[in-house]
């Protein structure tokens, strides 16, 4: 269990009579990069909302670095350790970038008044500067509110913020979705980085491309289950098409009597 950053026994959720997830036991060791991958609605995101505590779980078990926990909601997640980027962003339009890569961390000074204290704005500025450049992300005015960018710019300020933070587990959904050929580099350099770094990442992915360039495992779901568990450097992409498309099972995630 030593080298294991994250498990999940039975992880389920459903809502009301839809299984949306069923019985996903899953390992992530750490330094280890894993892409999920998945036909719309295969269960990939909603298995990732149980992780980080975006929704509860119906049953089952998750073990984060060594210990059982159920987070009440994303920040929870986050003051564990585990970074998130969601299709949805979940950025505050009416802030600019420094007040966003550091919402719910802000940073503050003077803290000996008590309950009183003064928020650094400088250093957040100096920090968030920093925080592009490590990871390559270009916005022209970082103080520029967030509903003045482009999608692009939006979705590399929400990955920015993410890999900005030293964290032990990183996941992303759908990064690269909405951006462009040069955007979409930058944010592979991030998770090449990460991988550099011993971060240990989920990536969902639609991109065969990507996936096959950046990640060390594939795990295939399908129906709301686990159907596949393979190694990037042992398949291809006709391969993990097969499995989720159903054409293909392995037989300890035989989906018979899925519904």
């Amino acid at each position: 269990m030593g080298d294991i950053i994250l498990e999940t026994r039975d992880l389920t959720k459903h809502y009301g009579g839809v299984h949306a997830l069923e019985g996903a036991d899953f390992i992530l060791r750490k330094g280890e990069h894993v892409a999920i991958m998945g036909d719309n609605g295969a269960g990939k995101s909603t298995f990732v909302r149980q992780i980080t505590g975006v929704e509860q779980r119906t049953r089952g078990e998750v073990i984060f670095d060594g210990h059982p926990v159920h987070f009440d909601g994303p920040l929870d997640a986050r003051k564990a350790g585990i970074e998130a980027v969601f299709q949805t962003l979940a950025l505050a339009d009416h802030l600019d970038v420094p007040d966003n890569l550091f919402l719910g961390r802000e940073k503050t000074f003077m803290n000996w008044l008590g309950p009183f204290r003064f928020l650094d704005y400088k250093g957040m500025r100096q920090d968030t500067l920093d925080a592009l450049q490590k990871t390559g992300v270009k916005i022209p005015n970082i103080r520029n509110t967030i509903q003045n960018m482009s999608g692009g710019q939006r979705q590399c300020v929400a990955i920015a913020r993410t890999a900005s933070f030293h964290s032990k587990l990183t996941i992303m959904d759908e990064p690269t979705a909405a951006l462009g050929v040069q955007e979409t580099a930058q944010v592979e350099n991030i998770i090449r980085t990460l991988k550099e770094q011993g971060e240990p990442l989920i990536l969902i992915s639609h991109n065969m491309r990507q996936v096959m360039d950046l990640v060390d495992r594939i795990v295939v779901f399908r129906r709301g289950r686990i159907v596949a568990n393979l190694n990037r450097d042992e398949t291809d992409g006709q391969d993990v098409v097969a499995y989720i498309t159903g054409a293909k099972t392995q037989p300890e995630y035989d989906v018979e009597g899925v519904t």
